[in-house]
């Protein structure tokens, strides 16, 4: 996909996050924020699944252990949804390890936990 591509995809979906903040604000766990931001993008048209589990694979050994990422859209960002103080090196980095084994390009990492949202995001590019 085409930077703009992308770009204009990450723009729709920090979009339905606007909203949703809008709408619900602070505070709550982040399984509700999870479930409205599914229906958020869900009813803009976008392909997304919830709670979609990835295999850890060890070099030539699948791992029976997986890991879930909150949300995939359109098979190309991977949306981790936060309620945190602050969003920390530590989300960062898991972030960026799912990407690199769901071998996605793409991540957000949405903190609802803030007074503006715009304070709680963070967009991740792997090259």
């Amino acid at each position: 996909m085409l930077r703009t591509g992308i770009n204009h995809l990450t723009k729709k979906i920090i979009g339905c996050a606007i909203e949703v903040h809008k709408q619900l604000g602070p505070g709550l766990l982040e399984n509700a924020y999870e479930e409205c931001m599914y229906y958020e993008l869900v009813n803009s048209k976008l392909n997304t699944k919830r709670q979609v589990e990835f295999p850890v694979v060890y070099k030539d050994m699948k791992l029976e252990t997986c890991y879930r990422v909150d949300l995939l859209v359109e098979d190309k960002v991977i949306v981790e949804i936060k309620a945190v103080n602050s969003i920390a090196d530590l989300h960062k980095a898991q972030l960026a390890t799912y990407m690199k084994l769901a071998n996605i390009k793409v991540g957000l990492l949405i903190n609802f936990n803030v007074l503006r949202l715009k304070d709680g995001i963070v967009r991740w590019i792997i090259e």
